[in-house]
């Protein structure tokens, strides 16, 4: 009966996966649709104005070459009228001339038709008749101006569409996610001399497999890429997958687009547990800073009140000292969390995502006025008036910036100083298997210390603050340098005398 059931379970949650796969599919196909509608309104659109751009071009060179046989039409008619015009002056001028010689035959006086006859010579060789020329100055042929489209016809009628490049194919072997970023690589199925540049598009997503058109997240772009691979770097894996596609373009138009292809992006996320923080501390996502504020109100511990808010509460002393206002559970904690708060001196907050399996890295950065801080992790029986390091379940680095510098790493109450400088940003390894936590500087990537242990629960990241604030960051790659650092420190055989190495067994 058990196993028929489990098998019929099984068999529900396979249909309920191949259901959800269909109505992905059915969802993509109906915004293809869409899109495909979309895109032909567009592609007509754009034909259209290509077209009205090349009727407007053919109108402007009309206009052009309509003006220049106007042009040129005026200037020959001006010329022939200027010339007909003094045709006809020396034909008014000819025929008065003629009709006085033919006027002059009739003179009987010898010497009277001598005078005329010289006059009327000496008018004729100056005649404008006799050095006119007869001839046009231009001719009256237009067949200069004349077109011919024969070529460009051809032409126009030999436009096609452009070639669309073929859709690139992503390289999943040469794609890499490390180091918080992801080099994606793609090839060309075919040659093609005419592609100008790619677009690379990405998304972050929850989801396996091919992209969901019901996605949370929309597809971000990076355009003109030269080259056939790209890095996408400085990357917060805030989710578990990454959808990537491609497309390559010429001149004037994209192709398809590649096969879509999901990367997984595996990193560590959380944030910090305001439910459960100590009252003083100011608690927003992933930064936490001290606030001498959040205890008002609150009760009295041993009925002391603190008369000294500059005295560090995690120092040890000779003098009895009061510390900064210390904190009892009251109505307003209880009522924030479902634990207990840390109250006390344990000016705590926990990150709300146990680690269980694998290897995790996340970064911690301090304000410069911060006077004393931890970073850690911690099972979770911490006892909320318990500080990280103190107990046998807790592990950190400490820095206490009170009157002096010092710099320990903590664990069941014992302390090593580490005599090296103190960066302003820290970055945590915790290789939950392996049974390291590691802190390196995370500017260098430096070791700065190294925790060897067999963790049996599951743990929380842990943080101290007092008198000022830091942020962490989270879902980032372990970086390359810290896995060649621990590369080689898996290789001392389990040696504990290494200067930045010390063992706690729990």
């Amino acid at each position: 009966m058990d196993e028929q059931r489990e098998t019929l379970q099984r068999i529900v949650s396979t249909l309920a996966n191949k259901n959800d796969e269909i109505h992905n599919f059915i969802d993509m196909l109906n915004h293809t649709i869409e899109n495909v509608q979309i895109n032909s309104s567009n592609a007509i659109s754009e034909l259209d104005e290509e077209f009205d751009g090349l009727y407007s071009v053919l109108d402007e060179m009309k206009g052009s070459m309509t003006n220049t046989i106007q042009q040129e039409e005026a200037s020959k008619i001006q010329t022939l009228q200027d010339q007909l015009s003094q045709c006809n002056d020396a034909l008014e001028s000819s025929e008065e001339l003629l009709e006085l010689a033919v006027q002059s035959l009739d003179i009987k006086d010898p010497e009277e038709f001598l005078k005329t006859a010289r006059q009327i010579k000496d008018r004729v060789t100056m005649a404008s008749a006799f050095r006119i020329s007869l001839k046009p100055k231009v001719s009256d042929s237009m067949s200069h101006l004349m077109v011919d489209f024969t070529l460009e016809r051809r032409m126009l009628q030999a436009v096609k569409f452009l070639p669309v490049p073929k859709a690139p194919e992503i390289d999943l072997a040469a794609c890499l996610v490390a180091d918080n970023c992801i080099t994606v690589a793609w090839r060309m199925p075919e040659e093609d001399s005419r592609v100008d540049h790619f677009i690379l598009e990405y998304k972050k997503t929850n989801f396996d497999g091919l992209p969901r058109v019901k996605d949370e997240q929309r597809w971000e772009l990076i355009d003109y890429i030269k080259a056939t691979e790209y890095t996408l770097s400085g990357l917060k894996f805030d989710t578990k997958y990454m959808n990537l596609r491609v497309q390559a373009c010429n001149k004037a138009v994209a192709g398809e687009y590649s096969d879509p292809v999901t990367l997984e992006t595996k990193a560590f996320v959380f944030s910090l547990d305001s439910t459960s923080s100590h009252l003083n501390l100011k608690v927003e996502d992933t930064y936490v800073e001290w606030d001498p504020t959040g205890g008002k109100g609150q009760e009295k511990i041993k009925g002391k009140e603190n008369k000294s808010s500059g005295q560090n509460p995690l120092l040890k002393s000779n003098r009895s000292t009061s510390s900064p206002k210390r904190t009892s559970i009251s109505p307003r904690s209880s009522a924030r969390g479902s634990r207990d708060r840390f109250i006390g001196e344990s000016y705590t907050v926990l990150g709300d995502t146990a680690i269980e399996s694998g290897q995790h890295y996340w970064e911690v950065r301090v304000q410069k006025d911060c006077k004393s801080y931890s970073v850690g992790v911690t099972y979770r029986n911490l006892g909320k008036f318990d500080q990280l390091g103190k107990t046998n379940s807790s592990w950190c680095i400490h820095i206490n910036n009170w009157l002096q510098t010092t710099f320990s790493a903590k664990h069941n109450n014992k302390t090593k100083i580490l005599d090296i400088p103190v960066p302003d940003r820290i970055g945590v390894y915790c290789d939950f298997d392996g049974g390291h936590l590691a802190f390196y500087n995370a500017n260098s990537k430096e070791l700065l210390y190294t925790f060897r242990t067999k963790f049996t629960q599951p743990l929380l990241p842990g943080f101290m603050i007092w008198c000022g604030g830091l942020t962490v960051n989270t879902g980032l790659q372990v970086p390359s340098p810290v896995k060649t650092l621990q590369k080689n420190e898996n290789g001392l055989s389990g040696s504990t005398s290494s200067l930045n190495n010390i063992a706690y067994i729990t």
